[in-house]
């Protein structure tokens, strides 16, 4: 079968051909139709993040495909049935071997390429806004990079909870994008002074943060008391430096969120959560977007375009037949 690996983390990614891994006892063999890219895929490439496999490794943390094959011991779930992934790595290929505990089952309606780009953006913004940021009907939230994979439904969500959206990005083009799913205010992060157009708008009581850096200090000094500082990645490159005196006066949370680590501690909570979002999904109140589709042998360029900030919402790489 084919899949994109690296041996290394200084040497690019390649497509190769390998054997078809085999079934072992409570895993599943899935014929994986698409795979949904991520900032972390390409933190993994660079050995940066946070979770980093054994090499060789086949890139692709989130995926989607029909199972093929089941492991002995495996229950609730058939040959033939549409399933997704959040599998940490093996996504990028044509077949891959996954433990059956972390298979999710898709609604009928849902696509292979939509279900692909689902769990990883819809499970962090609804998790970290309901369980961790505590969102309610009436707030004000501001997203930082409100047009990227998760920002993107941290405005659809906090949107169909009830709060009042500000969307931050950059250029009209992808403002333009947050605006359809959902946003009230619009903020051009490429050339605006963010404090003071925050603090025009009222301030904020949650700001959703997956960017870091400068962008977080700015929107920090337009907070509101008690409000709630939820830290979902670092797409900046760059972690923010708070000042611990302002988070006193203020009485200001800061929230972590790292939705992979629920898997372990918690997964009640993550599968909660994800049924909620299908429901969501089912009843037309989220609309996954998807900026960008390329084919396996194409997936270095999907992941160059990811890099760049080219895409809106999800990169998603395809299988084909």
């Amino acid at each position: 079968m084919l899949a994109f690996r690296i041996h290394d983390h200084t040497s690019p990614a390649r497509l190769e051909q390998i054997e078809r891994p085999d079934l072992a006892q409570g895993q599943i063999l899935v014929r994986i139709a698409a795979c949904g890219l991520n900032f972390a895929d390409l933190l993994t490439i660079k050995g940066t993040y946070q979770a980093i496999p054994p090499l060789p490794m086949t890139l692709g943390m989130e995926l989607a495909g029909t199972i093929e094959a089941l492991g002995s011991d495996v229950v609730g779930l058939s040959v033939g049935d549409r399933v997704a992934l959040n599998a940490g790595q093996g996504g990028l290929a044509e077949y891959g071997v996954f433990d059956a505990a972390s298979a999710v089952p898709l609604p009928d309606r849902m696509g292979l390429d939509v279900a692909a780009g689902f769990l990883v953006t819809y499970g962090t913004s609804h998790l970290g806004l309901t369980r961790r940021a505590r969102l309610s009907a009436g707030e004000r939230m501001v997203v930082l990079g409100a047009a990227g994979g998760v920002g993107l439904t941290a405005v659809e969500i906090a949107r169909a909870l009830g709060a009042e959206v500000i969307a931050v990005a950059r250029g009209a083009d992808r403002l333009e994008v947050a605006r359809k799913a959902g946003a009230h205010h619009l903020i051009d992060s490429s050339d605006c002074d963010l404090t003071a157009e925050l603090k025009t708008l009222g301030g904020v009581d949650v700001i959703y943060d997956a960017v870091g850096g400068a962008t977080t200090t700015a929107a920090l000094k337009a907070a509101r008391p008690e409000a709630r500082l939820l830290v979902i990645g670092f797409a900046s490159g760059e972690v923010p430096k708070l000042a611990a005196n302002h988070l006193l006066v203020k009485n200001i949370d800061v929230i972590g969120f790292y939705w992979g680590a629920y898997a372990t501690f918690r997964p009640e909570a993550i599968r909660d959560s994800l049924a909620e979002c299908f429901r969501w999904y089912e009843d037309g109140k989220l609309s996954p977007h998807i900026s960008h589709r390329f084919p396996l042998a194409q997936a270095q360029e999907a992941l160059d375009t990811l890099a760049a900030r080219k895409s809106t919402g999800k990169v998603v790489v395809t299988m084909g037949d």
